[in-house]
């Protein structure tokens, strides 16, 4: 009988490209179903045509493309990057200070700081819309609280104010969590160097801490700016329907026109904008 071969061993490589492989794979399986899968058959749908009474005719067209153009539409865009940017630019201002302080605290203390940014997102997203209704209507609590020092009631609800305020509480610990991580891993002695050096806390701040945590900012600015730009929510609780988004019109077009064609032409184009986001804030990111 001939002996039998011995086993080849497995190169150390292989074995952990093996592993990345297998704790990997649940991961792909569910990007692929659940978002590779849908956005293929978005993507599909928009060289097609409207039925007569909704839904899809099976007839290649390219009007799709040309009504985003519309300039009812680009206004639409327009709203809703206003929107967003002043949400983001809100948000990084109030931000910013939150998260350095909670970065020069003792570490028990950065621990419930934390928490208690991340507290508002254990409660339903819908329940924290409501809250801000009552508190913004006419009868809320705080036109209540004008009427007793005998002042006007304030306009405050289904305003472009209400739904910024909305987005603004809903977003504003996407931003606080990367800026504390940014500022948290600084070397303090880069600080202490500058101030030995001369520079006032206000030098140090703009030529040493604000430089290095551009990522964190870019990183904040991005997970802010990406949900309140789609977000459909929020405007039609606090705007009442008369701050309308992209992610408003895209809804209307598939539940309520029943225009899938246009309704995925739409949200292709979010899409892209998007991805045109993601890649400059990396390469912004790799410049910082």
């Amino acid at each position: 009988m001939k002996p039998q071969a011995a086993a080849r061993p497995v190169s150390p490589v292989r074995e952990r490209r093996l592993g990345a492989f297998v704790f990997l794979a649940p991961g792909l399986v569910y990007l692929v179903v659940l978002m590779l899968v849908p956005l293929a058959l978005v993507l599909s749908n928009v060289f097609f045509q409207r039925g007569r009474f909704g839904g899809l005719v099976y007839e290649f067209t390219t009007e799709n493309f040309t009504r985003l153009i519309d300039p009812l539409y680009l206004g639409v865009v327009g709203d809703s990057l206003k929107i967003a940017a002043v949400t983001t630019l809100i948000a990084l201002l109030l931000g910013y200070p939150t998260a350095y302080l909670i970065a020069q605290l003792p570490p028990k203390w950065k621990t419930i700081a934390l928490v208690a940014i991340v507290l508002p997102f254990w409660t339903n997203f819908i329940i924290r819309v409501y809250a801000w209704i009552i508190l913004l209507n006419g009868q809320g609590l705080i036109n209540s609280g004008l009427k007793v020092f005998g002042l006007d009631p304030l306009e405050l609800l289904y305003t472009d104010g209400a739904v910024v305020t909305g987005l603004l509480y809903s977003y504003l610990p996407l931003m606080v969590l990367p800026l504390y991580a940014a500022i948290d891993k600084l070397d303090p002695q880069l600080r202490e160097a500058s101030a030995n050096l001369g520079a006032s806390p206000l030098t140090t701040f703009r030529k040493v801490t604000l430089p290095l945590t551009v990522p964190g900012v870019l990183t904040g600015s991005l997970f802010v700016f990406v949900p309140s730009f789609g977000n459909f929510v929020i405007p039609e609780m606090l705007g009442g329907g008369k701050s309308i988004m992209v992610g408003n019109l895209i809804r209307t077009e598939f539940l309520k026109a029943r225009d899938w064609p246009f309704g995925s032409a739409l949200a292709t184009a979010l899409v892209v904008v998007l991805v045109l986001l993601l890649i400059a804030q990396a390469r912004a990111a790799r410049r910082a």
